[in-house]
């Protein structure tokens, strides 16, 4: 791609996201179709110089100004990333009084980094950084703060059913896509750069799924055995219950709830693919489903990925902390959430409540909360049950937190509890 047409697709690009409601993947693939004349190189040297713009967003704006259109904001970032001023001018970058490429390459050049507010040298919005500092202190949230804003790994998950993480690190490499192990599951395999995974043989014939190392430890929290009932309760698009599946050797009964038909639908497809039957996919409504309550007391395991702020996917989904957000609102939810969902569980049996949030309000403070309301369910350190998997993660607690500064996974939390036998 030339210069000319990355900083214009680039520049475009940056502008839908930042002007419209969609998640930047969403904007993407919208934009990509309608430029079927761009190239997959051309794709992605657009999609990366984006992502690279919306990690970065809060320290571009405060070279090129808060009110910098989208242009002057990807011209920031092409200078920071190597390109010179004249490069720009050359690649029609249109001057406005304040944004002419030499002078934002000056004020690049004379940046100090150390005297710009946290919240700046974080790209981090106010009300994030704040409440992160408040949690880790300010020289942790900066060691946070810059693992987000680097592109995340691409982690897969094994499918069981039908290979073993060395067969498929194997398989893989044979098909030309060299992998190392995760250093915590013992389901994942890693690289740091994207593959064309998708049309390779492994993935047709079902062997893995993408999924990031700490999500595969949510999974592994519930611990579901052979022929048991487990309810995967706010399930998505399924790829925690397409673990929960293998882990249960395609036995038992599995539901897949969600409020969302759309996403459940997603599921079908990948259920075929990864070869299970033991799945029932249920969409509920919010409050007081027929469904939910005729399984009252009688799951063995639930899992509770509970919708939240998204903070610990900061990595993959950059756009979504400079879109506001209600965060009374979203702990209300998870709180009733993990209310209804804790009913279904029968008497000796286990719920676990995740997250992929950073934050303490959305994932202690619930627990909290709610084993003072409900003192039928105690909690089950987190360690013990991943040391029967030999998985040894440094300073764990009593709950799983995952940061991805100190674990190169995306941010997550998980509490384990068990309702009492009665």
């Amino acid at each position: 791609m030339n210069h000319n047409a990355l900083l214009k697709h680039s520049s475009a690009l940056l502008a839908s996201i930042l002007n419209g409601r969609s998640a930047a993947d969403k904007a993407m693939e919208r934009y990509f179709r309608e430029h079927r004349e761009m190239g997959v190189r051309d794709r992605g040297a657009t999609a990366e110089t984006v992502y690279a713009c919306l990690r970065r967003l809060a320290l571009l704006r405060h070279v090129a100004g808060d009110q910098a259109p989208a242009s002057a904001l990807v011209a920031v970032q092409l200078l920071s990333s190597g390109w010179s001023a004249r490069a720009l001018e050359q690649a029609g970058y249109q001057e406005r009084p304040g944004f002419a490429a030499r002078e934002l390459a000056v004020q690049l050049r004379e940046l100090s980094t150390n005297e710009l507010p946290l919240e700046v040298r974080t790209n981090l919005p106010v009300w994030l950084a704040e409440r992160l500092q408040a949690q880790l202190g300010e020289a942790e949230t900066q060691a946070l703060a810059d693992a987000l804003n680097q592109p995340a790994t691409l982690d897969l998950r094994v499918n069981t059913l039908k290979a073993d993480r060395a067969t498929l690190q194997a398989q893989l490499s044979e098909e030309g896509h060299e992998f190392a192990t995760t250093p915590y599951s013992p389901l994942g395999l890693r690289r740091d750069d994207r593959a064309p995974l998708f049309r390779s043989p492994s993935f047709q014939a079902g062997l893995f799924e993408i999924q990031d190392e700490g999500s595969q430890l949510l999974g592994l929290m519930l611990e579901p055995r052979r022929r048991e009932m487990v309810i995967d309760y706010c399930a998505g698009a399924g790829g925690k219950t397409l673990e929960l599946g293998a882990l249960m050797a395609n036995t038992g009964s599995l539901y897949a709830f969600d409020i969302a038909a759309k996403r459940l639908e997603k599921l079908k497809p990948r259920l075929a693919r990864a070869g299970l039957d033991n799945v029932r996919s249920v969409v509920i409504s919010a409050e007081n489903d027929n469904r939910v309550r005729r399984l009252a007391g009688k799951s063995d395991r639930v899992l509770v990925d509970a919708p939240c702020s998204g903070s610990g996917t900061l990595r993959r989904n950059p756009d979504i902390k400079w879109r506001p957000i209600d965060l009374d609102s979203i702990t209300a939810t998870q709180k009733q959430i993990l209310q209804t969902a804790a009913q279904l569980v029968r008497s000796g049996g286990r719920l676990v409540y995740a997250t992929c949030s950073l934050l303490h309000e959305e994932n202690e403070a619930i627990i909290e909360d709610f084993l003072t309301k409900h003192t039928e369910f105690t909690l089950i350190p987190a360690s013990e049950i991943l040391a029967r998997r030999q998985i040894n993660i440094p300073g764990l607690s009593d709950t799983l937190r995952l940061w991805p500064h100190r674990h190169g996974t995306d941010g997550f939390f998980a509490a384990a509890m068990q309702r009492k036998q009665t």
